[in-house]
């Protein structure tokens, strides 16, 4: 493939990394991150591949909801830093070859923003209306709670001036009304803000809360998500929008558009439905579950993709899976009441679930760099961190990075960290991956997944054991001489494959290789 047309739209063979700047690196010993530690460190990331760096929210705030409850879209939380650190950690990221994109979290505030204090100081208040309020909660009030163990209601009385207002999450997080013109224009403002300062776009919280209340003031809810997508595309041509969709694969694909093909709303919608049958095909080390949602996910308009991961910053969420199914990849991974969250997700990270075993670990973090997406990884996957449950909730998956991991696995040959260096390497040369057209290989063998992905010519196959004995695969129903991507070493058609073991071969045909 030509270098211009993947650089154009590079958000398609992308590595991000996904971190929490009061979680990262602490510069000064004050026993919190800031911008200035995540500066010093930007040359671990480097290092690593990345190629793009998501943060996760740095605005002040109450800190009730580790960040996601705002009290102002336009600040940098005075415990992490300036304006100005911020922008010098934005350049310095940019010298070494990294966009940067931000959570956009619009579909609340915190109920100490001045917007909602000002909302509820009367009913006739010129921002009342940037909120959602009833004189009485409906009879539905508590269904579609988030948070179960929290909230029993997505309404609260505010006694003040005795209306209920809708929080979709916590009750200190009041809906903002997208449906209101005025909260429209000031969430393109903060984006335009942001964009000025450095980002390359934003990761979208929670999109289809955002859209849905009270959506029947809006002749489209989609005509809204198509209006920031073109203000995004105005003031930064190479912004991205990557969207937070759980939803099943035929109502996710609506919210990337669809105006002639290209695609007009989300650039990327996460796979969660992909990832939750990936951890059902763990646990029953048994490649079908994954094999066939990859089977069935859609292909995205020509200009998106879907973004891959192995856990992301919340609870690792298997509530698309079946109660049965749940119920497996519990007792496989989090059989213990701690380890689980809301009766629907684990709050862990993968070394942990599957016993620290190095051979198993790998294997994943290979399936997830072959897998069509764009891969996101979560701070401290690349040295295998594990939870700490005595944690509340999800923080027991956003610790402090393993600094001393880093250290420890730098020079060392087999480390993870190497693991990681390598395979970021191989999908950043094999575009295949990436940008070819997907295809699931028959081998007969209930616990490999092999899959072929092909482009002007060019095609990688990737095989990976889900389970723990050694099989035999045949690849010998595709056409071509089969070269090992990593030692650039020939491979039969025919061989053997250890348990949880995996391969990444490039196939020439003729063998004659392709110009790529």
């Amino acid at each position: 493939m030509k270098l211009t047309r993947t650089a154009d739209l590079w958000w398609k063979n992308a590595v991000v990394y996904c971190l929490d700047v009061e979680t990262f690196h602490d510069s000064d010993g004050d026993g919190h991150g800031d911008f200035r530690g995540l500066t010093q460190k930007i040359d671990h990331l480097h290092s690593l591949g990345v190629t793009c760096l998501w943060l996760m929210p740095f605005f002040p705030s109450p800190d009730r909801d580790d960040g996601y409850d705002i009290t102002d879209f336009y600040g940098v939380d005075p415990r992490l830093g300036t304006h100005g650190d911020f922008v010098e950690f934005v350049r310095t990221a940019r010298d070494r070859g990294m966009r940067v994109i931000a959570d956009l979290v619009v579909n609340h505030t915190s109920d100490r923003h001045p917007w909602f204090e000002e909302a509820r100081s009367s009913r006739d208040n010129p921002r009342r209306d940037w909120y959602v309020w009833r004189d009485r909660p409906p009879p539905d009030a508590e269904k579609g709670v988030v948070f179960p163990d929290r909230e029993k209601s997505l309404w609260e009385k505010d006694e003040r001036t005795g209306q209920y207002y809708l929080h979709r999450f916590y009750k200190h997080q009041p809906d903002l009304n997208v449906a209101n013109p005025a909260v429209r224009d000031e969430i393109a403002r903060v984006m335009g803000f942001w964009m000025e300062l450095g980002l390359s776009g934003f990761r979208v919280d929670a999109v289809p809360f955002l859209l849905e209340a009270p959506v029947q003031d809006l002749p489209d809810p989609h005509d809204y998500l198509g209006d920031l997508r073109a203000f995004l595309s105005r003031r930064n041509g190479e912004g991205v929008l990557l969207g937070e969709v759980n939803l099943p694969y035929a109502e996710t694909m609506k919210f990337f558009g669809s105006r002639d093909g290209v695609g007009d709303e989300l650039h990327m919608c996460f796979d969660f439905i992909g990832m939750q049958q990936m951890y059902l095909s763990l646990a029953r080390k048994d490649a079908s579950p994954l094999s066939h949602a990859l089977g069935e996910r859609p292909v995205p308009p020509r200009d998106c993709h879907w973004a891959t991961f192995v856990r992301n910053h919340d609870e690792l969420t298997l509530d698309k899976l079946t109660e049965p199914e749940r119920q497996e990849v519990f007792q496989a991974f989090g059989p213990e009441p701690e380890m689980q969250l809301y009766g629907r997700g684990l709050r862990r990270r993968l070394p942990s679930m599957v016993g620290g075993d190095p051979r198993r670990i790998k294997m994943v973090y290979s399936l997830l760099f072959t897998l069509p997406g764009t891969p996101v990884l979560f701070y401290g996957e690349e040295v295998g961190m594990t939870e700490d449950l005595s944690q509340e909730g999800r923080l027991a998956v956003r610790t402090p990075m393993w600094w001393d991991a880093v250290r420890e696995q730098r020079h060392e040959e087999g480390s993870l960290l190497s693991w990681i260096k390598l395979l970021i390497r191989g999908y950043r040369d094999c575009p295949e991956l990436a940008w070819g057209a997907f295809q699931v290989i028959d081998t007969a063998e209930p616990a490999v997944l092999a899959h072929r992905c092909d482009i002007d010519g060019g095609t990688v196959v990737a095989v990976h054991n889900l389970g723990e004995g050694e099989v035999e695969v045949d690849l010998s129903t595709v056409d071509g001489e089969f070269v090992d991507v990593f030692s650039e070493e020939g491979v039969k058609p025919r061989f053997t494959l250890e348990g949880y073991g995996c391969r990444w071969l490039r196939a020439w045909a003729d063998g004659v290789r392709p110009d790529r």
